[in-house]
């Protein structure tokens, strides 16, 4: 019997050559879609949408965490039962709990950079909030107050934080 070989090849198209001294340098444009489903956390996005923050707390009574989570967590992490959705009364004010300065966002980053990059702690909620503060510079304890989007972006930057005064 014949074997037959299949052999790899180079389908994409050549860099350009931007820069040839005192290093080479090639433009390399990477483009795609992605789709991504947000499933059974879609609750969470939608309220994203209308300027609500929704959590999850685990609706079995044995279990030992009763707190909300944020990021929503569609079962729960300790003992896997369905979570219900609660939202987050307004305004929703948290505390800064460490933020690190982003310089290099990386590809596909929509927000412009340096940003802040904050977490965030909510009282009654036994996770941190990963989030951006729009402007200011943060410390940790300080209180900042949760905003949105006025035109959604259907996406988790749809909501950012803003410093509270009150």
């Amino acid at each position: 019997m014949k074997e037959t070989r299949e052999e790899a090849r180079f389908i994409g198209r050549p860099a350009k050559v931007v820069q040839m001294e005192p290093a080479m340098v090639v433009e390399w444009p990477r483009t795609f879609i992605h789709r991504h489903t947000y499933g059974k956390l879609t609750p969470f996005f939608k309220g994203l949408q209308e300027g609500r923050l929704l959590a999850t707390r685990c609706k079995n009574p044995k279990c030992p965490e009763n707190r909300l989570w944020l990021p929503a967590r569609a079962d729960c992490p300790d003992c896997l039962q369905p979570m219900a959705w609660e939202e987050i009364p307004q305004p929703v004010i948290g505390t800064i709990y460490t933020y690190t300065r982003v310089a290099y966002g990386g590809m596909g980053l929509e927000i412009s950079e340096p940003y802040w990059q904050i977490d965030v702690e909510l009282e009654g909620v036994c996770t941190i909030f990963k989030g951006w503060l729009k402007y200011g510079e943060p410390k940790i304890g300080m209180k900042v107050r949760a905003q949105f989007q006025d035109v959604p972006t259907n996406t988790i930057l749809n909501i950012y934080w803003v410093p509270h005064d009150g």
